[in-house]
């Protein structure tokens, strides 16, 4: 039994096969990082939208917010892969970034919400315009109350890359289902060691970003304090 696990960690730990599953890995990367990018952007401006509500435009907000949030992720990575000319890739970031603004959106809308009534009074008796409490003093504060969520989402963009696969896009476990489709691949013990090597550079990147989600937290709860 041990010889099998020895023979199935000495086929996958090979220089060719690390290779392949850090190109996914850097695929994996990319889509995450380039979709909360996007969807910072457009999630701030819905959250802006739907917290200030708009005539018409906050109602938009709204409603695209609450139909996104209520559509698995899955169907947007199809939809945007089969009814859309984008190749994979785009076609992954783009359906992420549909999803993901709508999350980030009430991410933002609800650090906007935190900020107590007080500070825009505060911020009329000096004088400041609704714009200008917005900026100088409502936002930064909101900021530092959406950092830790706002990572957290992070974190879950990277798990979510892991739904492209169904559609070809070349990411981290789609990488690991072409090297467990591999013909040199045979045993049970060759597959679990694939998928335990994926599962722990997850958690790896995963676990560093939940470190910063909860020192951010922490920052913010000292600077309350004082």
């Amino acid at each position: 039994m041990l010889d099998l696990w020895a023979q199935a960690i000495q086929k996958v730990f090979t220089i060719k096969i690390l290779s392949f599953l850090g190109q996914g890995l850097l695929g994996t990367l990319y889509i995450a990082s380039v979709s909360i990018l996007l969807s910072l952007v457009f999630g701030t401006v819905l959250g802006l939208l739907r917290y200030r509500r708009p005539p018409v435009f906050g109602a938009l907000a709204a409603g695209y917010i609450e139909v996104v949030r209520n559509i698995p992720l899955t169907l947007f990575i199809i939809a945007m892969r089969f009814m859309t000319k984008l190749p994979p890739l785009e076609s992954g970031i783009a359906a992420m970034t549909v999803f993901t603004s709508a999350v980030v959106a009430e991410i933002v809308r609800g650090g906007l919400n935190s900020v107590q009534k007080g500070q825009w009074e505060a911020a009329y008796s000096q004088g400041f315009s609704t714009l200008q409490a917005m900026w100088h003093v409502v936002i930064p504060q909101a900021i530092r109350r959406i950092r830790s969520p706002l990572i957290s989402q992070f974190v879950t963009a990277i798990k979510d890359t892991s739904f492209c696969a169904a559609v070809g896009t070349y990411e981290l476990s789609f990488t690991s289902k072409i090297v467990a489709s591999h013909r040199t691949i045979v045993t049970a013990q060759d597959i679990i060691v694939i998928y335990l090597l994926v599962a722990l550079v997850y958690y790896i990147i995963n676990a560093l970003f939940a470190g910063l989600a909860r020192r951010s937290r922490g920052s913010d709860a000292k600077g309350a304090v004082r």
